[in-house]
């Protein structure tokens, strides 16, 4: 891992970002001249592929919900430890998602009401084969890539290819959603 700039506002974030084409950008939710989320959003629209995670306090509710609606990768706490940082760069960069569990409370308590949220997952997911729903399964026991294809018996390669396709159909941005999906069918 090499961190390769750094900036003091969003804009010159948004900017060294594109510049060096980095894997992952780490972004603060609250950083002057463009804030996070328009910083995520301007990456979304140049760099789609680029991954972000987004460094965030408590009591930001609807900060997280629009961050995770527009494909963020990660959430961490302004106060983590630099190993949990880590953490949640290396998860970005393996395609996966992280959140602190701090945020991953907040994040389950913006779920909408049981019954619609059953409804509504019951409905998307119908529209899986029964080899997307074992993947998928698999995705929201918070298995890796590799670990999936050792369990199902295939390639990294593959999983990625249908964990990909699982999100196009799902219309989720992210594992994370496409796992809260599977948690709300149940």
């Amino acid at each position: 891992m090499e961190v390769v700039a750094e900036a003091d506002n969003g804009r010159a974030a948004v900017e060294k970002a594109l510049a060096h084409r980095v894997d992952v950008a780490l972004l603060d939710i609250t950083m002057p001249v463009l804030d996070g989320l328009s910083a995520l959003d301007e990456l979304r629209r140049h760099a789609p592929d680029m991954r972000v995670v987004m460094l965030t306090a408590f009591g930001q509710d609807a900060n997280v919900r629009q961050a995770l609606r527009n494909g963020v990768a990660g959430f961490v706490l302004k106060n983590c430890t630099p190993d949990e940082l880590i953490r949640a760069v290396r998860a970005a960069d393996a395609g996966e998602a992280y959140l602190s569990p701090a945020v991953t409370r907040l994040v389950l308590g913006m779920v909408p009401p049981a019954s619609r949220r059953l409804d509504d997952a019951r409905q998307r997911l119908a529209g899986l084969t029964s080899r997307e729903g074992e993947v998928l399964d698999l995705v929201a026991e918070g298995l890796s890539n590799a670990e999936i294809g050792r369990r199902l018996h295939m390639s990294e390669t593959s999983i990625k290819t249908y964990v990909s396709r699982i999100l196009a159909k799902l219309g989720c941005a992210n594992r994370v959603q496409a796992a809260l999906l599977v948690r709300d069918s149940q």
